[in-house]
């Protein structure tokens, strides 16, 4: 349910009001609302802004009231309902009444994506845990990134990147010296020749490496040669253009 509140007899969207870095104000149709923070982050769903004053972090409304009492070292945007804060105790998720989602404490939380986060523990070990708190696979890994359709990249103990599901089994147990996640079926993968293209299988698109690429763009991408010149090749690794 998306919040909103009233100003100067208009009922304010949370998605309208903008954040202002440099002035740490929040502005509404061109007006600042709420105070001055030393810090601002901008509004998430369901209509919630981590700020910062002189008392410390925290989370406030939409009609800029705080969300709880309590202050943290750092707080961070609502993703699937939950936001990542910094305590003394240590890093977790509160929801969006203010209240702690579990009792683990760790060095570092990412943020909810498909309602799967990755943490990482005093070990220094990384893995995923799921809305509730509780870890989705037993395994761990040296890295662990937001999931993207199911399926999020992982550095292995043997130093290689895998893609890897929500049930913690690798897609197709392929190692890579450097890995993305996927864009529409395809994602960027690394071998000791350099940057490609890689399919949901984990074959090369096609044989050419690059210093660089992104993500294909409606069927085509922009990658990076080792002279550092700039192409755009067409999915099959075709160049199209040299810009």
């Amino acid at each position: 349910m998306e919040l909103l509140s009233t100003f100067k007899g208009l009922k304010m969207n949370w998605k309208e009001i903008k954040d202002n870095q440099e002035e740490k104000q929040f502005y509404y149709h061109g007006s600042p609302v709420f105070k001055n923070f030393k810090s601002i982050l901008k509004f998430h769903e369901p209509g919630l802004a981590p700020v910062e004053d002189e008392s410390g972090w925290y989370h406030i409304t939409v009609d800029g009231s705080e969300l709880y009492s309590g202050r943290y070292e750092r707080t961070f945007g609502f993703y699937c309902g939950l936001a990542a804060v910094t305590s003394k105790e240590g890093c977790f998720h509160i929801d969006t009444a203010g209240k702690p989602l579990y009792s683990e404490r760790y060095v570092w939380c990412g943020n909810f994506q498909e309602n799967i986060c990755p943490v990482r523990d005093k070990e220094g070990s990384y893995f995923h845990i799921d809305s509730n708190g509780s870890r989705i696979y037993t395994d761990t890994f040296l890295y662990a990134g937001d999931f993207r359709d199911g399926i999020a990249c992982v550095k292995c103990a043997d130093g290689m990147w895998r893609h890897v599901k929500a049930d913690g089994q690798f897609l197709n147990g392929k190692g890579f010296l450097d890995l993305g996640v996927f864009h529409k079926n395809i994602a960027p993968a690394r071998d000791e020749k350099g940057w490609f293209h890689s399919d949901i299988d984990g074959n090369e698109l096609y044989s050419e490496r690059y210093l660089n690429i992104e993500p294909f763009y409606n069927g085509f991408a922009l990658v990076t040669s080792f002279d550092w010149t700039k192409k755009i090749i067409a999915e099959d690794g075709c160049t199209i253009l040299c810009i």
